[in-house]
């Protein structure tokens, strides 16, 4: 902390205010204050033995209320154990799912002609990384925005939401996860058939509008109930359906180029 800058500690008992002082420092003995500038610390009866003793301690403030979220609880005496399962099968089967994708490709590559090989390993790479891209953008960016989304939720229908049940927070959370990262992997699966064929610039585009829908039916069966995430999976896969069509119009373009160069 700044040493010209003074930490306004505002002391009180229980609701009755004392004394503010200015302090050049963030240490109180052994109490530290943080870096926090304005700090609100409050007497309270501290038992020692048998011995009563009044201690300093810092009071919560409207702002860590406010951004400390709900707290989780389980309400059952199996609910721990099988919370520990879930997460347990969920992140072994990530762990796994590289192995069990290599096993498979060992299985489907004998099959495959050289360049279907090479188009193989590109769309495994490929989408693998897409998949990791859609689990972080779920967990580091849609999350926090959905949780607190939640809260406002349940505060406008009048119900507290302080607490929540543990088992259905990791629930809710690995769903979602899980469900963004197949959702990215819409690009891929739509490439794949551009390039065996099946679909062209021109198809995807005229599949603009039912791909609307559609995107709307998979962020509902990919995430849970709940509409703020099922809207911004749809957004999701709305623009990686747009990648996608603007990246089989680039390779249409390319091969019309690489044609006229051989006539």
């Amino acid at each position: 902390m700044p040493e010209d800058t003074n930490t306004v500690l505002h002391l009180r008992f229980g609701s009755t205010p004392l004394q503010s002082i200015n302090l050049q420092t963030n240490q109180i003995g052994s109490l530290n204050l943080g870096t926090n500038y304005h700090v609100t610390l409050q007497l309270e009866p501290v038992e020692i033995g048998s011995n009563t003793f009044l201690a300093l301690r810092p009071a919560p403030t409207d702002a860590d209320e406010a951004t400390g979220g709900p707290q989780l609880y389980y309400m059952g005496p199996a609910d721990s154990f099988m919370s520990i399962l879930h997460l347990a099968f969920f992140g072994g089967l990530f762990l796994a799912s590289p192995f069990v994708m290599y096993f498979i490709g060992q299985f489907v590559m004998p099959a495959l002609k050289i360049v279907e090989k090479k188009y193989f390993l590109r769309a495994f790479w490929f989408g693998l990384a897409l998949f990791l891209i859609g689990v972080s953008f779920a967990y580091f960016v849609i999350m926090p925005p959905a949780i607190k989304f939640a809260e406002l939720t349940s505060n406008l229908m009048g119900i507290s939401s302080n607490i929540w049940k543990a088992e259905d927070f990791f629930s809710f959370e690995v769903k979602f996860m899980l469900g963004m990262g197949l959702g990215f992997e819409l690009p891929v699966v739509l490439l794949a058939l551009v390039k065996i064929g099946l679909l062209d610039y021109a198809k995807l585009k005229a599949m603009r509008r039912y791909m609307i829908v559609g995107n709307l039916i998979l962020g509902a069966l990919l995430t849970t109930p709940e509409p703020f995430t099922q809207v911004i999976m749809a957004a999701a896969l709305q623009l990686l359906y747009e990648i996608a069509v603007w990246i089989a119009w680039y390779w249409e373009r390319q091969e019309k180029k690489r044609q006229a160069i051989d006539v």
